[in-house]
């Protein structure tokens, strides 16, 4: 018996995009069949440096109006995407811990980098050692500050399934 194919949308904060190019994950963003990147994400993006192979990626470059998003601790971009998150009523890709809580207060599902990778698992665009790889990766070779215990919990989830 096999799984129905849900469609799925998100849009992701600049977090996201960093630590997978990181670890040359990049293509994973298709796990996605439609990827929102507000332009002001993609700025902060672009001034650290795109990263190789976001040109690669299929997405919309979308404006978002982050005023709206009243939380002083977040950068422009997070607010941005979660007002896109908000108004689409699309999954929030972040790896920041405050943005995670905003966005969840609001009501908005939110996946960060272990959840992209685990979802690349699960629709078949990896296979489980190369999902825990990775994972296990972005602790080791990125700058996402990540704990062994949510890399752990992470490969767990995989073995679930």
């Amino acid at each position: 018996m096999g799984f129905e194919r849900v469609t799925l949308a998100a849009v992701s904060d600049a977090g996201p995009l960093i630590h997978l190019a990181e670890i040359d994950s990049l293509e994973l963003f298709a796990t996605f069949d439609t990827l929102f990147v507000p332009e002001t994400v993609y700025k902060e993006v672009d001034a650290s440096g795109v990263p190789d192979g976001l040109a690669d990626l299929s997405y919309e470059l979308v404006e978002a109006d982050e005023s709206r998003v009243g939380t002083e601790e977040l950068d422009a971009g997070e607010r941005a995407a979660i007002a896109v998150a908000e108004d689409r009523g699309v999954v929030l890709l972040t790896d920041d811990l405050a943005a995670r809580e905003a966005a969840s207060d609001a009501g908005v599902e939110v996946r960060g980098s272990i959840g992209i990778i685990a979802l690349g698992y699960g629709r078949e665009f990896l296979d489980r050692d190369d999902a825990a790889s990775r994972m296990r990766a972005l602790q080791r070779e990125t700058s996402l500050f990540v704990t062994e215990a949510v890399v752990e919990r992470g490969i767990r989830i995989l073995d679930e399934r």
